[in-house]
């Protein structure tokens, strides 16, 4: 019974962010001139529209996850290369910025850490705000990881061009596979490798934005 307390109360946390992840792909990709998100009723605050149950359920279990990808057709921007680099930049993006407003409610109200200041609702309200600068910074740093089909791939593909963005295209078939493979690793045997990767830059931008490692 108290785990699945738990799970209503970070509940609303994880569908929050996984919705400002897309909805933030789906708003620069229309502001460029794709209209297929919106066509495709992703262009949404509602999370229903974005989850991904693979992806939603593994944010509860493994606290690494992801959700839909939107649906971007490059076509339409002036310069595709620019505008898939703009596009893979906001999901991360806005969950950084999500963190650091969530971070400074945290300051302003004391908040330091998962323990809550107050009992009863209020207190289960603060563990959730707290929780909101945790998990926007792990969707942020987890996404931008280069393996596909994370938004950390499109970033280099852009960044590099050429015949070294078209072989790394061609690894992105497997990406999931891998990236799959290492949560499943994880756990099976504790071990926290996605974590190694990214620990080091959730905790700098949680003492950064709330005052104390969250992790």
């Amino acid at each position: 019974m108290e785990s699945l307390a738990i799970y209503v109360i970070i509940g609303p946390p994880i569908l929050l962010a996984l919705t400002i992840h897309e909805y933030a792909h789906g708003w620069v990709a229309d502001r460029l001139g794709d209209p297929t998100a919106r066509m495709a009723g992703r262009l949404t605050l509602n999370p229903l529209a974005h989850l991904d149950p693979i992806g939603t359920i593994l944010l509860f279990v493994a606290r690494i996850g992801w959700a839909k990808p939107v649906p971007v057709n490059p076509y339409y921007f002036r310069d595709p290369r620019v505008g898939i680099l703009y596009v893979s930049l906001a999901g991360p993006g806005a969950n950084l910025l999500a963190a650091l407003v969530f971070g400074i409610a945290c300051r302003g109200l004391g908040l330091r850490s998962l323990a809550p200041v107050h009992g009863g609702a209020l207190g289960v309200l603060e563990i959730m705000l707290v929780f909101a600068v945790y998990i926007n910074l792990v969707l942020a740093v987890f996404n931008l990881i280069p393996v596909p089909p994370l938004d950390g791939s499109k970033i280099l593909a852009s960044a590099v061009g050429g015949s070294v963005a078209r072989s790394y295209e061609e690894f992105s078939r497997y990406g999931s596979f891998v990236l799959f493979g290492i949560i499943l690793a994880e756990m099976l045997t504790g071990a926290r490798i996605l974590w190694a990767v990214i620990g080091p830059f959730v905790r700098f931008f949680s003492v950064l934005f709330v005052g104390s490692p969250l992790a």
